[in-house]
């Protein structure tokens, strides 16, 4: 997994090795594309991290800050070691919590939230779908924010009362779905 655009392009991230699925090249570099135009001084919110390849990718086209949510010892640590790796360490905090737990307890805001759960096939349980229901989601999106959630590709869309599907495009395996918050924030 390398970065694909900007300022640490090329670089190889390192992958958690168990329990992760890190979003492909090709599905990061379409979906960057789509959001180049509200990169540049974004704060970049991560959860379910893994290596920390999302984020890492909206620092290096021009997020001011990201913050890496996860809850795994051993993926906060690539987190952190990718940051370095990319001479980013400044710009990124690292989390090792819960979702649940962070979304409940910071009063932050943040212009882009990217959310890549376990899949529903893996978890046992739809982290997407409970994901979306987490009442303190919504009031961590600034106003005219994005959620960019990943789901394998045949689920269908989640329910979700509170987000406005605005798009979903599908990539291979794996499907990103594009809300915004559902209220008139």
């Amino acid at each position: 997994m390398r970065v694909i655009a900007g300022r640490a392009r090329g670089v190889r991230l390192k992958v958690p090795e168990r329990a992760t699925r890190p979003s492909t090249d090709r599905l990061r570099e379409a979906l960057f594309s789509m959001l180049q135009g509200r990169l540049e001084g974004a704060r970049v919110l991560d959860l379910f991290s893994g290596s920390g390849a999302l984020g890492i990718e909206a620092l290096s086209r021009g997020a001011k800050q990201a913050v890496f949510v996860e809850v795994r010892r051993a993926a906060v640590a690539v987190v952190e070691e990718n940051l370095e790796k990319v001479n980013m360490a400044e710009q990124g905090v690292v989390l090792q919590r819960d979702v649940s737990a962070f979304l409940s307890g910071s009063g932050e805001e943040f212009d882009l939230i990217f959310a890549d759960p376990p899949y529903a096939s893996n978890a046992g349980h739809d982290m997407a779908g409970a994901l979306l229901d987490e009442a303190a989601l919504g009031p961590r999106l600034a106003q005219g924010g994005l959620l960019v959630l990943e789901v394998e590709a045949e689920r269908d869309v989640p329910e979700a009362s509170r987000w406005r599907l605005l798009e979903r495009r599908k990539y291979g395996g794996s499907a990103i779905l594009f809300y915004a918050h559902g209220d008139s924030r």
